[in-house]
């Protein structure tokens, strides 16, 4: 696919959306429009030669601005978070619908030749995710389907709908079921921040505090997968170009604990901390991996860069934002 392709980010402004955009850049690619609800100062990042709007995407009217001369479409615009926001933010996560519903339908009418939706392993059964000592998810758990409330029924719901598109229209549609990213450039802090990055900001503070006690979510015992950025970003340009028209995993399928992540990331600071559960808050299902069967067979290719060693980069840039904000302050605590 060349790099002349006019191509439109929904959700430029997010965590993956300005990673995407980054690599989309360096790659050559010198017509992309990034579309954002937030104010441009709430970007995670912002790059130049890019065409920035700032536009709600549930409003179908922006959907045909926004994919005017469109060839390829990412669409990534949620209202999402962590396992603390989707499980608190219901009715908000389900709103989404509307965005993709009026980005398709823009789309169609816009002729635009490739569209690929960010889905996730929310979509799975959750009877299949019950016990921390779990079989990896196949793309074909996701039915009978019992998603995770709220957030996982509109991503399965949106994918069926992006399934439609494509038999009814013609419309090119590729959809890829993300495993938990994480990366530099993302939240860390205020709600919507994911494991990966509350941990590691946890931790940091415990470090300028001289507060060596952390609160961890649930029992520590839960399993879980986590893709670094770049692997996201890899398994999603490969989807949208390629043939394969079904649902695909995209995740790592490094299984850890919650408190493997844990010791992970106090190996890296180098301190150690007292742990204290809360079995009250938002702990998601007990345990979720990713199969990786059909991706590797279709592609030849998996998620692969080591947990210990995307969690490094990410550490280290959550270290620089937080010391950045509160160095001063959390020093004298």
């Amino acid at each position: 696919m060349s790099n002349d392709q006019h191509v439109v980010i929904g959700g430029g402004g997010g965590f993956i959306g300005g990673h995407l955009a980054a690599d989309l850049l360096r790659q050559g690619y010198t017509n992309i429009r990034c579309i954002d609800i937030k104010p441009f100062d709430e970007w995670h990042q912002v790059h130049d030669g890019v065409e920035n709007l700032q536009l709600d995407l549930s409003e179908k009217g922006n959907c045909y601005e926004a994919c005017d001369g469109a060839d390829e479409i990412y669409q990534l615009a949620a209202d999402m978070g962590g396992m603390g926001f989707i499980e608190l933010n219901k009715a908000k996560c389900m709103l989404s619908v509307l965005i993709t519903t009026h980005m398709l339908m823009a789309a169609r009418d816009r002729g635009v030749k490739r569209f690929f939706y960010s889905s996730s392993a929310c979509v799975y059964a959750q009877d299949k995710q019950t016990s921390e000592d779990i079989v990896a998810l196949k793309e074909a758990d996701a039915y009978p389907a019992d998603a995770e409330d709220g957030y996982g029924w509109e991503k399965l719901f949106t994918e069926r709908m992006c399934r439609h598109f494509r038999e009814d229209f013609g419309l090119e549609t590729r959809v890829a079921r993300y495993h938990n990213v994480y990366g530099p450039d993302g939240s860390w802090e205020g709600g919507r921040e994911k494991a990966p990055a509350a941990l590691c900001r946890k931790i940091i503070h415990a470090k300028a505090t001289g507060d060596h006690d952390m609160e961890i979510w649930g029992d520590g015992k839960q399993t879980r997968s986590f893709m670094y950025i770049d692997d996201c970003l890899k398994g999603t340009q490969m989807l949208l170009h390629g043939d394969v028209t079904e649902p695909l995993n995209v995740g790592s399928n490094e299984l850890v604990t919650i408190d493997q992540l844990v010791d992970i990331v106090q190996e890296i600071a180098g301190i150690k901390l007292n742990r204290h559960y809360n079995l009250d808050a938002p702990k998601g299902v007990n345990g979720r991996n990713s199969d990786n069967t059909k991706i590797k067979a279709y592609f030849d290719w998996e998620p692969n860069i080591r947990l210990r060693d995307g969690m490094a980069k990410t550490y280290a840039w959550i270290h620089d934002q937080y010391m950045a904000k509160y160095g001063a302050t959390a020093s004298s605590a």
